[in-house]
C-alpha cells in the first residue's frame, strides 16, 4: 500500500476528493462537488468516472470513463496529496464501482459518502440497471454512509415510499443491505416541510426538518449535499454534526439562488453565497 509521505510537521487544508461524474452544465456532478469544497474551506480533488453532455433542461449523452484510466487518476490523487474524505457519486458500470471498491481498500481510506446518483433532477437515468446490484455489494459496506434520495431508494428497495411515516422504515431497510449509516432525503415527497431522516445502526433515527423552499434552482442539490457532508467529516465533525452542517449549507445555498435565472430549465443553487476561507489542519488532524 502507497501512502503519501508527510512529515509530523506538515499543514495541509482538509483534502477533499470526488469520484463521479462531470457535469457540463455545471450545475451538478464534479462541478459541483469542487464549489462546495472551495465554499466550505477544503481543497477539491476529481477522478472523473464519466463525461456527460448536460445543461439545466437534461443529459444528452453519457461517456464512461475506462475503469483504468479512473484508477489512475485515484492512484495519482492518493498517493501524491492524500485524501482526508472521499464524495463518491455517478458510477455507471460494474467495472467502474469495482476500480472504486479496490481503492477504498487498498488505500485505507475513510470518511467515505457514496451518494447512489441513478436518476438526474430532469428524470434521466445515469445508471445501468446490471450497476445497481454492484454498487450495492461492493460499496454499500464500506462506506460510511449512503445519502439516497427518495427516487434512488425506491429503485434500491423494489417498493414506494409514501409519506414521512415511511421514511425511517425504508431507512433500516436500506441499512439491512448493508450500509453503515443511511441518510434517507425526502425532499421528494409533498408538503410544505422537508424531512430527512438519518439512521445509524443501534441508535435512534435523527429527523431533520425544513420548511420547505420554492425555487426551480434545484439541480445538482444531491451533488452538493453529499459533498458538504464529506467536506465537513474532512474538517473534523462526527457525522450526525457533518450532516446537520451540510444540511444547512445546502438550505442557504437554495435559498440565495432562488431567484436567479440561469438556463431554462432545473438552474443551480448558489453554491458561493458564503465562501469560507481554506482551512489549514495540522498532520494530526
Amino acid at each position: 500500500m502507497t501512502k503519501p509521505n508527510i512529515s509530523l510537521n506538515d499543514r495541509h487544508y482538509p483534502r477533499v476528493l470526488s469520484i463521479a461524474g462531470s457535469d457540463s452544465g455545471g450545475g451538478a456532478g464534479i462541478q459541483a462537488d469542487l464549489k462546495t469544497f472551495s465554499a466550505l474551506g477544503c481543497y477539491g480533488m476529481t477522478a472523473i468516472t464519466a463525461i456527460t453532455a448536460q445543461n439545466t433542461q437534461g443529459v444528452r449523452a453519457i461517456h464512461g470513463v475506462p475503469a483504468e484510466i479512473l484508477k489512475a487518476q485515484i492512484e495519482a490523487v492518493v498517493e501524491d496529496i492524500g485524501v482526508d474524505a472521499v464524495k463518491i457519486g455517478m458510477l455507471h458500470s460494474p467495472e467502474v464501482v469495482q476500480v472504486v471498491a479496490w481503492a477504498i481498500r487498498h488505500y485505507g481510506l475513510t470518511r467515505v459518502v457514496l451518494d447512489p446518483v441513478m436518476v438526474a433532477t430532469s428524470g434521466d437515468r445515469l445508471i445501468a440497471a446490471e450497476t445497481v446490484q454492484v454498487l450495492v455489494k461492493e460499496l454499500f459496506p464500506l462506506a460510511s454512509v449512503i445519502t439516497p434520495n427518495l427516487d434512488e431508494a425506491e429503485l434500491l428497495l423494489g417498493h414506494k415510499i409514501e409519506g414521512i411515516e415511511a421514511l425511517e422504515p425504508a431507512a433500516r431497510e436500506l441499512l439491512a443491505l448493508g450500509a453503515q449509516t443511511v441518510l434517507l432525503k425526502g425532499g421528494h415527497l409533498q408538503g410544505k416541510q422537508v424531512v430527512d431522516v438519518l439512521l445509524q445502526p443501534g441508535q435512534p433515527a435523527l429527523r431533520m426538518a425544513s420548511s420547505r423552499i420554492e425555487s426551480r434552482n434545484v439541480h445538482g442539490t444531491g451533488c452538493t449535499l453529499s459533498s458538504a457532508i464529506a467536506a465537513h467529516l474532512a474538517l473534523g465533525l462526527d457525522l450526525p454534526q457533518a450532516v446537520t452542517q451540510a444540511r444547512a449549507y445546502i438550505l442557504s445555498a437554495i435559498a440565495a439562488g432562488a431567484d436567479v435565472r440561469t438556463g431554462h430549465g432545473h438552474g443551480p443553487l448558489n453554491h458561493g453565497h458564503a465562501p469560507l476561507a481554506m482551512k489549514i489542519l495540522s498532520a494530526t488532524q
